[in-house]
């Protein structure tokens, strides 16, 4: 292949000569090839979805400029005669058809001739970067995989490219003033007047990474073991110390792995920022945990482990990818424990005073692996190992399932011994590197021929299911000599379980269980122990640790302890924990109310929950605060997935001196697809809201005083509430049927959702509202429905200022029923309401609105509202200001006080405001 890039164009000019050889069994008409440059092309390619799919705008809003596409010029053999192709449903995978079919063990050669149009690089970090330098991965056409069937995978920003092993030639010419670095062979840079050229060569290797920077960034480093090219760098950890560690680390893999086959293993920055350490570690240097050496080793150790295998190992990327996870994250386990056994999982926070008491930091290093394994677990979003890349919701495949298969590896080395599950990756890894086709059979076959016992439950339980490990004793009987007790496995997952005998907290004991599909009753010797503990060092990834031990040291000594923590921790199995922290709510009614919050939930979710918030109002002088008990159950999958059932509660102020209180039993479930990706839901929620009020003197010598709350403070309303959504960034889709009744009304109501960003960067906002009273007894409109601002009845909305008509916090608006803007004297239907909300964007946030419907009262014609104005959609649902224009009231923004007209979104919930950082991920 000859490429010339042109720096002012940001173009890669190929000619490229191949040579494709059929080692299959079956006569070829058709080749595939795969051309991931080009899935940057448009807002339709599966790359551009997928950003859509984790709420992230940037490749859909790109400019033309931005983008990244391939034009071929032409295509063909070695008769200089013109090939057909064509681009298939992906953007970014050719088809070729032959001339003549190429029969088996034959080759065709094809000459390409085509132009790259690079990227920016914002977008996956490939392509050009502002800074003038760049980084090319998976940039030219590569033949796509055929084993009887073709492996046509579309790039979705994964990482994972499946194409044939390949003996490369690459002549290179670059522009002038960059440093060159790549995972090919290469002897010298050449300059000349104009630019640069570069000659690599590679034999059975994927593709060619190429990295152009304005600095010299890389250093290459000669070792016994394997020559490493390198740009990672620690600030306060010098060089001499970066080389021993590099030669440590090279040692290390070499011995556990074997001989690089390569000459150069490329591992940079680039690769460590796209899989680094979550965690702490990616907090500011100047509150990072750990110490530079430990940093800089893990950091270098996890990248040339991920280069390593990529580069030697070819298994199927988006279908196999975990067996590759699981030998890199076992090797990373195995590491710190020889060489960091005291590490913390807090580092050197785990020892100031305030934070040792926590359990979280007492947990090694090691423990992250099964807690953010166990994150998605315990939500019931977790996948199994065998899911496809391009089927993992983006938590998943970026952690807890690559950390789910390193963990498993060491699960299975404590059951059948480190020095087997060692030497069978040390095996495995001799025998299949540089193989064309490696499949997770072979990884199987090598595991259970090395091992005495029977590893199909790894393999068939741990790997291709998502089944839960959880077991208990119960039943437990004890002599001097002895003790018998139940084993139950309470999930029927039949996966070997470790138990341990205790005594001052000294392993005094330990056995393997195996093949308890439901429980067995076993008899030990006691051997001096006073506990006995399930999976007491934590190498099994269970479910629920909380039942895992008995003390036989008496009935009231198996009792937790009550354990109080500030704030948050992680879950301790031995403690009742209790959760503690400060807090303070507002309104306008009730002023600053600081308060205690009371709660059970871990960072792990737990199915019983309670959350108690006592506070203080410095208004009126009195408690307030609200508190909930909650009960959650995970069922499958898909279909009905969850359900709650629970009561909460709550009591604040409506106005001075007038306090309201709601007593609200509930219960909702919840389905939801296959694909875990989607975020298709449907929510059927029941409850029973029971609303009681003490009015103020003052309230109630005012003479606009609601009837109904001067006779009849107190109300109940039974709801029932259907949601159908689909939370799309492209195209979202809501409906929502809304049932209530009580004593003295019953009433219905539908509200549709749409928005959707359309390829030209338009975007569309439309929502309908209709309600319908069945019956109506009351004789006020607290309960009726409104044009811009709900009584809200029910409590729901989070009001600044619940009752106010004038003011800054009259002028919040939440999007409800009607969902007006303008603000009327007469909002208020009795008997029904049809309102239809649209907006548009005109540029970036600033959008076009307009509201329209029909509002009556009993026995009265109904009227039509309209309104139209502004909107500053500066975060959907959670920042917005909308300044009115033109309504029934007139010119609005010419009449006086109009800052009195303008209204606004705020979000303060800092639930609801993580909930969007956070979506991408789950």
């Amino acid at each position: 292949m000859s490429a010339i890039l042109k720096d002012s164009t940001k173009v890669i000019s190929i000619k490229q000569n191949f040579r494709y050889f059929n080692n299959s069994q079956d006569t070829l008409n058709t080749l595939y090839f795969n051309d991931w440059n080009n899935a940057y092309s448009s807002n339709t390619t599966a790359l551009s979805k997928r950003f859509g799919e984790d709420f992230d705008r940037r490749l859909h809003l790109a400019k033309p400029h931005e983008r990244g596409f391939t034009k071929i010029t032409y295509i063909k053999d070695s008769a200089n005669t013109n090939i057909s192709w064509d681009r298939t449903v992906h953007a970014d995978i050719l088809k070729i058809e032959l001339k003549k079919p190429l029969p088996p063990n034959q080759t065709v050669e094809l000459n390409f001739r085509y132009l790259l149009r690079l990227p920016e690089a914002k977008f996956t970090g490939y392509g050009h970067r502002n800074d003038g330098g760049y980084y090319l991965k998976d940039w030219y056409l590569t033949p796509a995989v055929y084993d009887g069937e073709w492996h046509l995978y579309p790039n979705k920003g994964l990482e994972d490219l499946y194409t044939e092993v390949m003996d490369t030639r690459i002549d290179l010419t670059f522009p002038p003033n960059l440093y060159f670095a790549s995972n090919f062979k290469y002897q010298n840079v050449s300059k000349f007047p104009q630019g640069q050229n570069v000659a690599l060569s590679a034999i059975k290797r994927k593709n060619a990474v190429v990295i152009l920077d304005k600095t010299k960034a890389f250093t290459t480093h000669i070792t016994p073991y394997l020559q490493v090219t390198t740009d990672l760098d620690a600030v306060r950890y010098d060089e001499i110390a970066q080389g021993i560690s590099i030669n440590r680390i090279n040692k290390y893999i070499t011995d556990n792995l074997g001989q690089y086959p390569h000459g150069n293993l490329l591992v940079s920055s680039y690769e460590y920022k796209k899989n680094p350490l979550y965690g702490l570690n990616q907090l500011p240097s100047f509150i990072r945990p750990y110490d530079e050496q430990f940093q800089f080793e893990m950091a270098y150790l996890k990248t040339s482990l991920n280069s390593f295998l990529e580069e030697t190992l070819f298994m199927d990327p988006r279908k196999e990818r975990w067996v590759n996870d699981a030998i890199a994250n076992y090797l990373t386990i195995k590491f710190v424990e020889e060489f960091y056994p005291d590490q913390k999982l807090i580092g050197k926070l785990a020892n100031i005073w305030g934070v040792k008491g926590f359990h979280l930091a007492k947990m090694d290093f090691n423990e992250q692996y099964t807690l953010l394994q166990m994150l998605p677990s315990r939500s019931n979003i977790d996948q199994s190992l065998t899911t496809p890349n391009d089927s993992l919701i983006k938590f998943n495949q970026k952690i807890a399932n690559r950390y789910k298969a390193g963990s498993g590896l060491a699960y299975l080395a404590n059951y059948i011994g480190k020095e087997r599950v060692d030497s069978t990756i040390i095996d495995f890894y001799n025998v299949h590197k540089l193989a064309s086709r490696t499949n997770v059979s072979d990884f199987e076959a090598v595991l259970t021929a090395c091992s005495d016992d029977d590893v199909s439950w790894f393999f068939n339980e741990y790997v291709k299911t998502r089944a839960k490990i959880d077991f208990k004793i119960k039943n437990l009987k004890k002599t001097e000599d002895s003790v018998t007790f139940t084993l139950k496995n309470k999930t029927g997952t039949n996966v070997p379980i470790s138990l341990f005998g205790l005594k001052n907290d000294t392993v005094v004991a330990k056995y393997w269980f195996k093949d308890i599909d439901t429980s067995r009753t076993i008899t030990l010797p006691r051997a001096g122990a006073e506990k006995l503990v399930l999976n007491y060092d934590q190498k099994i990834p269970e479910f629920n640790q909380r039942d895992n031990w008995k003390t036989l040291n008496g009935f009231f000594s198996s009792n937790k302890k009550l354990k109080f923590t500030f704030f948050k921790d992680t879950e301790n199995p031995y403690y009742n924990q209790v959760f503690y922290v400060p807090i303070a709510n507002f309104n306008i009614y009730d002023g600053l109310t600081p308060g205690l919050r009371l709660y059970n939930k871990p960072f792990l979710e737990r199915p019983f929950t309670y959350d108690i918030s006592p506070t203080y109002s410095f208004a009126e002088k009195t408690m307030v605060g609200r508190a909930s008990l909650r009960y959650r159950k995970y069922h499958g999958k898909s279909g009905l997935y969850v359900s709650n059932y629970g009561v909460s509660g709550g009591t604040s102020h409506f106005q001075e001196n007038s306090r309201f209180s709601t007593l609200t039993p509930f219960m909702s479930f919840a389905w939801r697809p296959e694909d875990l990706r989607s975020n298709k839901r449907q929510i059927l929620t029941l409850r029973h809201r029971n609303v009681f009020r003490n009015i103020g003197e003052n309230v109630l010598r005012n003479d606009d005083i609601d009837l109904d709350l001067e006779n009849n403070p107190d109300y109940s309303v039974f709801n029932a509430r259907y949601l159908n959504y689909n939370n799309n960034l492209i195209n979202y889709r809501s409906g929502t049927i809304d049932f209530q009744h009580a004593a003295q009304f019953t009433k219905v109501s539908v509200e549709l959702e749409y928005r959707r960003l359309f390829e030209s960067n338009r975007q569309l906002n439309l929502r309908f509202f209709a309600g319908k009273f069945i019956r109506n007894k009351t004789n006020s409109d607290f309960f009726s429905f409104a044009l811009d601002r709900p009584t809200d009845y029910m409590f729901d909305l989070n009001y600044l200022g619940r009752s106010e008509s004038s003011g800054l916090t009259s002028q919040q608006i939440i999007i409800a029923e009607g969902g007006f803007k303008t603000q009327y004297e007469d909002q208020f239907g009795s008997d029904w309401i049809a309102t239809l909300n649209g907006s548009i964007n005109v540029w970036r946030w600033i959008e076009l609105y307009g509201d329209v419907g029909f509002i009556a009262d009993r026995g009265e014609s109904a009227w039509f509202a309209y309104d139209s104005g502004v909107r500053l959609n500066l975060v959907t649902d959670y920042f917005e200001l909308y300044l009115p224009v033109y309504s029934n009231k007139g010119w609005e923004i010419a009449q006086p006080e109009y800052e009195k007209s303008i209204r606004f979104i705020v979000t303060v919930s800092p639930k609801t405001l993580i909930g969007l950082f956070t979506r991408k991920w789950f």
